[in-house]
């Protein structure tokens, strides 16, 4: 817990803060080992306190890579305050709501809600890279053919190994999973969210706002759509799916290209979920985050199911099935 003359000194830069009485809770966010506090003051108004650490560089982006997306009208949390030596960010309570939070509703409630965010992730994926580039902001490492391996890597590592306790050589000399490393690099880039999940698109007011962008960088704008249609945390109908994924074709305004759109749409399902799992495993075991392992046996049947659509990867099924 955060000191109370820490949380004073932070406070102190809101505007209109006279010492009000407030009351701090914690909330439970993640896996990425920054902690969240809820700040209510006693009129009712409330801010949220970030503390992140330098274990994982990309939490310090967060604040420079939020004020170029306000600026580019992208919907995302108002940054009050930014204290980098303490590793501190005050910022706009937007509410309790994110997207899963709607996960029982209807498909009437939650298309709109889906269409909302895809439209908001597509301002990110038309704005230029070098518009970044000229203001000197720093990101992750970009979506390169090393990154896609890496990401089959860390779930051969982390989830087939550790996790389900299989033998992980078949699938790293698996020349389909090579080539899709390389096809995906040789594609355009544009920037992406890079953990575009429904606990990461807040609700507030009908609209939708992006939240842990931190992790921004060039890659796929396919990637993000697919992170959010194969969600693990969500259960969505090959129906639903297919009307969201037509919904971002029409955003992208290519009619020509659209039966390589959904190849690659299928391309970057498997590494995004290649890349949960292997997350899922590493955050439960190494890091002792237990509830994480939850959301594998999903993740596995979502796998397995794009893994169908691809093309050369009977093996990964046959592993998959293995697991199950």
């Amino acid at each position: 817990m955060l000191s109370d003359y820490l949380i004073e000194l932070t406070l102190r830069k809101l505007p209109g803060y006279q010492g009000d009485q407030f009351v701090m809770t914690s909330l439970k966010k993640g896996g990425s080992g920054r902690k969240f506090y809820r700040i209510r003051f006693k009129q009712g108004i409330s801010v949220i306190l970030v503390q992140y650490t330098q274990e994982r560089e990309e939490n310090a982006h967060y604040v420079d890579i939020a004020k170029f997306l306000t600026e580019t009208g992208v919907r995302v949390p108002s940054v009050h305050f930014h204290e980098p030596t303490s590793g501190l960010i005050l910022m706009q309570d937007l509410g309790e709501e994110d997207l899963w939070s709607y996960r029982e509703s209807s498909w009437e409630v939650r298309r709109p809600l889906y269409e909302a965010a895809l439209s908001e992730v597509f301002l990110i994926h038309q704005e230029p890279i070098e518009n970044l580039l000229e203001r000197n902001l720093k990101m992750g490492l970009e979506f390169d053919e090393q990154l896609y391996l890496w990401e089959q890597n860390y779930f051969f590592e982390n989830c087939v190994k550790s996790v389900w306790g299989l033998d992980t050589q078949g699938l790293r000399k698996l020349p389909a999973l090579q080539e899709m490393a390389a096809r995906l690099s040789r594609l355009p880039r544009v920037l992406v969210h890079r953990d575009f999940q429904s606990q990461n698109i807040l609700i507030s007011a009908g609209k939708s706002w992006l939240i842990d962008f931190q992790g921004m960088r060039p890659g796929l704008g396919l990637y993000d759509v697919a992170s959010l249609l194969y969600d693990p945390y969500v259960n969505l109908s090959n129906e639903e799916r297919q009307g969201l994924l037509k919904f971002y074709k029409g955003l992208v305004g290519d009619a020509s290209a659209e039966n390589h759109l959904e190849t690659i749409f299928f391309m970057c399902a498997a590494q995004r979920l290649m890349q949960a799992l292997g997350a899922y495993g590493f955050l439960g075991l190494k890091k002792r985050r237990k509830d994480f392992l939850k959301h594998i046996p999903a993740a596995r049947r979502l796998l397995r199911e794009v893994a169908l659509n691809c093309g050369g990867l009977d093996f990964l099924v046959e592993t998959l099935d293995k697991a199950a």
